[in-house]
Formats: C-alpha cells, structure tokens, sequence
C-alpha cells in the first residue's frame, strides 16, 4: 500500500467522515454560527489578554519607546491610573473570555451531539434497510459495535479532541499575525520549527491512525465473539464451551492490548517531539527578542507579549499531538460508521415502486431461479401458481430450495432469474412496506422481544385495540395460558421469549400473524420442535389462521402436508413433483416413498435420504 505524504492524506477518513456528515450539520447551521460568533469572541479576548501586562512593563515600571500611537495616548496617563486599569482590564478579559469559552464549547458540543445522535438513528435505520444477504455475512457484535461504539466514540472526540483543536486552530491565525505586525524577524524566527514539527508529525500521525484502525476492527471482532457466545450461552453449557470462547476471546484481547500499546507509544513520542520543538522555538526567540530588545529595536513589554503568544500559538501543535490517537480513533470509527452508511441495500424500493393496493392473494413464480453465491444455484426455472386462498405446502429434503421460496414472496431476496408476481404484478413494482405488511409470517424459530405478551401480539398490527389483540389470541390457542400468567397480557417475557416454552411462543406468534389479517400467510416449519399436545393445539390454531388466507406451508411434517390443496415437492433447487397428497401416493415418486418411509416409523433421518 502507498504511503500517504500529506496529513490530509494521513487522515483520509475524517475528511470523507465531515463530507458525509455535512448534511446533517447545515441542519444545526443557526447554533454553529453562534457558537463560532463566541468562538471568534474567545480568540479576540485571548488576544487581548498579555497586553495588560505589556502597559504595565512599558508604561510603569519602565519607560518604552513610545513609536506607536496606542503608546503615545498610554503615555500621557499617569502611572497609577494605568496600574489600575491594567489590573482591572487583566480581570475584565478572564472573566468575558471565560463566559464567551462557555457558550461556544456548550454550544458547538450541542451541534455535535445533535448531528452525531441523527447519524446514530440513520445508522440504526440503515441497518434495518440493509438486505438478508447483507446480515447474513455480517457479524452481529461488529454491527452493535458500529451503532454503538464508533458512533459514541466520534461524540466524544467531537467534544474532547475536535472542538479544542479547532478553537486552539484559530487562536494560532490570530496570534500569528499579531506575532507577525509586532517583529516579523522574531515571528518568521519562531516558525522557523514549522518544517521539523510538519514532517514529525505526519510521519506518526500514519502510524497512529493505522494501528487506531486495527483497534477498531480488533473490537468489532472482540464483541462479535462476545455477541455470538452470549446468545448461544444455553449451547455453550450444554458442550461445556466456556474455555474455548474464554480462549478466543483472550486471544483477541490480548491482540487489541498490544495494538493500543503501540498506538500509546506513538502518541507519547509524537508529545514528546512536540514539546522539545516547542522549547526549541522559544529558547531561538528568548534569544534574539532579548538581543533586540537591548538593541532598542522593540520594547520589554513587546517581547513578553511575544513570548506569552508563543506559548498559547504552539497549542494547536501540543493539542494535535494530545489528540492525534483520539482522531486517528475517529478516523477509523468514522470510516466503519460511513461504509455502512453509503452501502445500497441489495433488495430496496425500485425507482418507480407504488404502494401495493389490497391483494387479493394470487401468487405466482415464472421461471425463477435463485443463488446466494454465483455458481450454486438455490432455486432453478421455478413454475407454480397458487390462487387466492389456496394452500399450499413446500416439502422436500433440507435444503432443497423450501424457505427460499418463502423469502422471495417476502422480497428478502430478489431473484436472480425470473419473476414473482402477486395478483399479476411483479413484486418489484410494489414499495417494500406496502407489500410486507400484507404478509403474515410464522416461523419454526418464533422470535419474541423484549416488552408484554400484549405488546409482542401488537407488533403484527401497531395501533391494534385490546379487543383486537385478545381476539387474536383466543384464535391461536393462547388465551388461556396468558391468563394464567401472572400480569396476565401485561406479563414482561425475556430476550427472545425465553421465559416461554416452545409451544407459548409459537402460539403468540401465530396471535401475531392473525392480528394482521393478510390475504397471505407464510408457515415455516410452524410445528417443529413441538410435543404431542402441543403440536395439536398449534396445528387446531393453524387451521382457523388459515381460513381463506393464501397459504404458503414449509414443512417436514408430511401428516400436516397432506391437508393442503396443493403439494410442491422439491429436490435440489427444483420442483419435482406437484399434486395433492392422493395424487401424489398414486404416482409413486419421491413424495410417495417419503411417505411410506414415515408410516413405517423411520427416522428423521432418512428424510433427507430419500432420493428418487
């Protein structure tokens, strides 16, 4: 890789980082401009601050050349008045530049807080927006990391870092050029270190902000482990993995202390070589302001306000050095933060996409085909249709294509070849959440979050009224057992709805779906996992749900199979053999024999065996 030889070019990130922002910030233009207005008010009163002292020096313990007219007026005041008003004036500045300091760090920490707290929400939002096949390669503590982590840590730098080195920035330009009318020889003689200061800094200000970038990705991964164990801790027991995720995660800790040890030693050597340089101008220009002072070429009060700029001009070189670690950090948190949010979902509203009226529930695959990855095809040359209240079941050996069926009529995915229409329009032409929210879901894994049984059910129709929410309860199966809990739809269930069994979640889920009343229904796997009673109150549940609802069934359960209208039967990404269940028996293919295999009490197992 080329090495960067500018700093710009050494911080790539933070410039990409302000132009991606930049739209959020003009939202807070009104703010920034006064707190800048404080801002310019904190650096004229700073400027203002050595002068005092300079009168003092030059007008009373002492008498200067009074070449200047400010000196000439100063002159013909008498010493104790000008002892007093210098006093009072020393107080005067403090006190105005301390309360202009206030309002523009309050206020420009505001702005960043607001912009920044707007980029966290359309980050989240992003997140949402972004495509199955994106979450599915993605790692999901890395994720929590982003939203998080890197956004919080560019607040912080926003506040801590960005906003001192802007206002020291600033009071640099000031003082330089007063620096510059008062004795330009001495001012261009301090700067003289410019060079040394620029060429030390870029060269470990590069390998900062590389190992601030390892650091960043080294805890994204640090809490994808952390993430995944967390979540899978019920397996984790269960095969006594704690060592092995414990190790893991050491592992990559240890990493990421090694990292932030480098990065520690650069950012102390890079303060170190500020402060010598530092020295080195103040010592070159202690040197010849007192040789021209002695000369008569400038005045003691001349060179004591010189070297009081001096200390407060080289700020901006201590702060960069303070904080080049910090912006490095933000550098590569903003990176992370931008490439999520300039990614393009792959499945998104196309130009053109129309809000999808009622439908009726008419759906139908024409020559589809479909693959996660180039060259392994999921589905191939899909040809099916199902009528309005039709139902319809998906069966065949894992991974022959049954759930990808479901998720193109969901539009997670888009096919690769061919198209899916509903009610004769492809599903493309419709916006994304008009057409999902005419699609029921119940899947063999029924997620829960976090809230009240009453909030979980709600979820499948916001607004939806009490009545509504208990109606659809009653209609799964699951009345009863809410009432038995002890808030009754008021009880809170854990993470995931971990404080269910398998059987009360499933049933909420279906309350969920039913709440809804889509013309189309999706059932995944709907009774997997399920004991004897219930399976039969789940399948009793399923039953009512389904009146008059397109129906789409993905199951291994050929007993449940066998009530559906219309069997699709796939191998290998294709559909093998289509027909009712007698139809089916009666052709003695794949479907039959599978059947047979099942009467017979076969194993699980032997399911995915079965090939004809």
């Amino acid at each position: 890789m080329g090495q960067p030889l500018t700093l710009r070019a050494a911080l790539p990130g933070l410039g990409r980082l302000v132009r991606r922002l930049w739209p959020y910030v003009r939202r807070e233009r009104p703010l920034i401009v006064v707190s800048l207005l404080a801002l310019y008010a904190e650096i004229g009163l700073r400027l203002l601050e050595p002068w005092p002292l300079k009168v003092v020096l030059d007008h009373v313990v002492g008498a200067g050349h009074h070449s200047r007219w400010v000196d000439r007026v100063l002159a013909a005041l008498d010493p104790g008045t000008l002892l007093v008003l210098a006093a009072v004036a020393v107080v005067a500045f403090a006190g105005l530049r301390a309360l202009a300091a206030y309002y523009n760090t309050v206020g420009l920490a505001l702005a960043g807080n607001r912009v920044l707290t707007a980029v966290r929400n359309e980050l989240y939002a992003q997140l949402q927006r972004l495509s199955l096949s994106f979450h599915t390669r993605a790692r999901t503590g890395d994720l929590i990391v982003r939203v998080t982590g890197d956004v919080g840590f560019l607040q912080d730098v926003v506040v801590t870092a960005f906003l001192p080195l802007l206002a020291s920035g600033l009071t640099f330009v000031g003082m330089a050029a007063v620096m510059l009318w008062l004795n330009a020889p001495l001012a261009l003689l301090a700067f003289a270190t410019g060079p040394l200061f620029l060429l030390s800094t870029v060269r470990l200000s590069r390998r900062i902000r590389d190992n601030a970038r390892r650091q960043r990705e080294q805890q994204g991964a640090m809490a994808a482990t952390a993430a995944e164990s967390i979540g899978a801790v019920k397996v984790v027991h269960a095969l006594s993995l704690e060592g092995t995720f414990a190790q893991a995660f050491t592992k990559q800790s240890r990493k990421n202390l090694a990292t932030g040890a480098a990065a520690t030693r650069l950012e102390a050597t890079l303060e170190r070589t500020v402060d010598l340089l530092i020295a080195v101008a103040t010592a070159l220009v202690l040197w010849s302001g007192a040789r021209f002072v002695l000369r008569g070429a400038m005045t003691l009060g001349d060179l004591v306000v010189f070297l009081a700029y001096l200390r407060t001009a080289f700020r901006p070189a201590k702060d960069f050095a303070k904080y080049t670690g910090r912006l490095a950090k933000a550098s590569a948190a903003g990176e992370r933060v931008v490439d999520l949010l300039d990614r393009t979902p792959d499945v998104r509203d196309l130009p053109g996409a129309v809000p999808a009226p009622p439908l009726r529930g008419h759906v139908r695959f024409e020559g589809v085909g479909f693959a996660y990855d180039p060259g392994h095809a999921a589905l191939e040359s899909i040809d099916c249709t199902v009528e309005p209240g039709q139902h319809v079941a998906l069966v065949g050996p894992s991974g022959s294509g049954k759930s990808t069926v479901a998720s193109l009529i969901l539009r997670l995915y888009d096919p690769t070849a061919g198209r899916v229409l509903i009610d004769g329009r492809d599903l493309r032409e419709y916006t994304l959440a008009s057409l999902r929210t005419q699609i029921s879901v119940v899947l063999q894994d029924s997620i829960l979050f976090v809230g009240t049984i009453r909030d979980n059910i709600g979820q499948g129709a916001p607004g939806a009224s009490p009545e509504a929410i208990e109606a659809a309860a009653r209609l799964a199966n699951a009345h009863g057992f809410i009432m038995a809990q002890p808030q009754g739809y008021d009880t809170v269930v854990g993470e995931r709805g971990v404080t269910l069994s398998n059987g009360q979640r499933q049933r909420i889920a279906i309350a969920r779906a039913a709440i809804r009343h889509a013309p189309i229904l999706i059932l995944d796997e709907p009774t997997t996992g399920l004991d004897g009673e219930n399976e039969r109150t789940v399948i009793e549940a399923l039953e009512r749900l389904t009146e008059g609802q397109t129906t789409l069934l993905i199951t291994h359960n050929l007993e449940l199979a066998a009530r559906a209208t219309l069997i699709l039967y796939l191998e290998a990404g294709r559909v093998r053999e289509r027909g009712t269940h007698a139809e089916l028996l009666r052709a003695e293919g794949p479907y039959a024999n599978l059947y047979r295999l099942r009467l017979t009490g076969a194993g699980p197992e032997r399911y995915d065996a079965v090939n004809a």
